[in-house]
């Protein structure tokens, strides 16, 4: 019988496009999105995956998304979770983040699922002082990592691998900060590059981070849910980039004006607090606050070599990411000037000690 593949996090960016991939494969699929968004995801997902309405905080919601009458092999692949780069405590963040992730644990050994595929974050792995190359931790703790949202993924990871340990067949990723086409919202990545395309965006910081495409993250995923071990992490990274890379890649893209002032970090933190408080009034999301700044200066040498080892794993140029993220923009409606097709340059990835 072909197995049955279950997603939660359905209409979010990875989601989404871990959905595209299976499809292509012609699997059967069944997707969990919030209620209220079930028509927007019926619109995003079309009509091949089936799709279920429930919450991940809530574990009788989660009933109808397990059901397995027909006794099919069930891999849940777990995406749904809430990014926040906000400095304030949010309480959504720890009840979706580790309570929903202990939730679709407890389903899956009901349900004896045959895999569990945890989508982490390399934001749960302890940072390394700058210039070491970080690679797969064996154990998470909140009290290792910095930020609420790292605290939960730690936490949630943690969760994962003990049930690991206890005989549940679940193994976890490690994505990098993710960007790419198919963002039908406003992820940080994809809100970086509508900002300097709608010219709204017009000094640049110092810093930078391993920004990965959405795509390769979810071949990952899928390379995963076939040949991931029991109880083991990957990393899904690419590399390092300044923003100011970004930013002058964008350009070529797109033949919009160069960035050329550029704001140390120690600036932008000093006024950080004052544009948290003025997004919020906006009720929009900054793209720069204390824990992104602190983000930007942080270590970001992830090694993926252990992912490209075991899951044939091997992440495109940040180049043809951007360019595919502009053209997919532009198709949404969301920009509407011609491109500039700019020429790739190959990048080496950071191989571990």
């Amino acid at each position: 019988m072909q197995p049955l593949y279950l997603v939660t996090g359905a209409a979010g960016h990875l989601g989404n496009t871990v959905i595209q991939g299976l499809l292509k494969e012609c699997a059967a699929v069944r997707a969990l999105v919030l209620p209220h968004e079930l028509e927007a995801a019926h619109r995003i997902l079309g009509t091949k995956p089936e799709l279920i309405p429930g919450n991940v905080t809530d574990e009788k919601s989660l009933e109808p998304f397990f059901t397995n009458p027909e006794r099919a092999e069930l891999c849940v692949i777990h995406c749904a979770g809430v990014i926040s780069i906000t400095s304030s405590f949010d309480p959504l963040v720890y009840d979706v983040n580790v309570n929903g992730t202990r939730n679709i644990i407890n389903l899956c050994k009901q349900h004896e699922v045959s895999k569990l595929v945890y989508i982490s974050s390399v934001h749960a792995i302890p940072e390394l002082p700058h210039g070491k190359v970080i690679s797969e931790a064996d154990t998470f703790s909140p009290d290792d990592v910095s930020g609420l949202y790292a605290k939960t993924k730690a936490e949630a990871t943690q969760l994962v691998l003990e049930a690991a340990n206890e005989g549940l067949n679940a193994c976890i990723v490690h994505p990098a900060g993710i960007i790419g086409p198919y963002d039908f919202g406003n992820g940080h990545g994809t809100q970086i590059v509508l900002d300097y395309l709608e010219g709204r965006l017009n000094v640049c910081v110092q810093g930078g981070y391993d920004f990965v495409d959405v795509r390769d993250v979810a071949d990952g995923i899928l390379a995963c849910c076939k040949n991931g071990k029991r109880g083991e992490c990957y990393i899904l990274s690419n590399n390092y980039y300044p923003v100011k890379e970004i930013l002058d890649s964008l350009h070529e893209i797109s033949g919009k004006r160069r960035i050329k002032t550029m704001l140390p970090l120690w600036l932008v933190r000093l006024f950080a607090p004052i544009a948290e408080v003025y997004y919020k009034l906006k009720k929009q999301t900054p793209l720069f606050t204390r824990y992104s700044i602190y983000t930007l200066q942080s270590n970001s040498l992830f090694s993926h070599d252990k992912a490209t080892r075991e899951l044939g794993y091997n992440p495109r140029p940040i180049k043809q990411t951007l360019l595919d993220t502009v053209q997919w923009l532009k198709t949404q409606g969301r920009i509407g000037k011609p491109l500039v097709k700019p020429r790739l340059k190959k990048r080496v990835r950071f191989a571990s000690n």
